[in-house]
């Protein structure tokens, strides 16, 4: 369940997964309440909880619980970190946040958080390099901007943020 929380999540086609505290006559903890419900529909979430089945690699892809199923999901977990590391410092946190906080509010407060995170990273160093680097530039991205992953910003619909 802890995996649950992690922005990605990649398993192997044999990797066996299972929601086990149905044979232990309990409910899943450690936040499965909130994780479960941003990955899999609710029937799937009741049908994996309340029975407790053992599920593939395969089927967890299919079902959403993995991002990908993989031969060597170390390797590949590798791979999407350097995709990751090679953008933005800024893009990249500010990406993370707006999933975070927007994932299940309504769309106007979306649109709003979309605009002043896009507001703060426009014409920024970071966004500046990540252009010039489209153009075959070799500009170094500076460390992320603090302001874009603050608790509290102007203008933000967000009191405060969990991370």
């Amino acid at each position: 369940q802890i995996a649950l929380g992690a922005d990605m999540r990649f398993a192997t086609p044999d990797c066996k997964l299972s929601i086990m505290e149905a044979k232990w006559g309990l409910i899943p903890d450690m936040s499965a309440s909130v994780t479960l419900r941003e990955l899999v529909r609710i029937d799937v979430a009741k049908e994996l909880t309340m029975t407790g089945r053992i599920i593939t690699g395969e089927e967890a892809a299919e079902l959403g619980l993995v991002t990908r199923c993989v031969a060597d999901p170390m390797e590949e977990s590798i791979k999407v970190a350097e995709e990751i590391v090679a953008r933005s410092p800024d893009s990249v946190a500010a990406t993370k946040r707006l999933y975070q906080e927007t994932w299940v509010a309504p769309e106007v407060t979306c649109l709003k958080e979309e605009t002043i995170i896009q507001r703060q990273l426009l014409a920024s160093y970071n966004q500046l390099a990540a252009s010039g680097r489209n153009f075959g530039m070799k500009i170094p991205y500076a460390k992320r901007k603090d302001d874009i992953m603050d608790r509290q910003r102007p203008g933000s619909s967000s009191e405060t943020h969990p991370f």
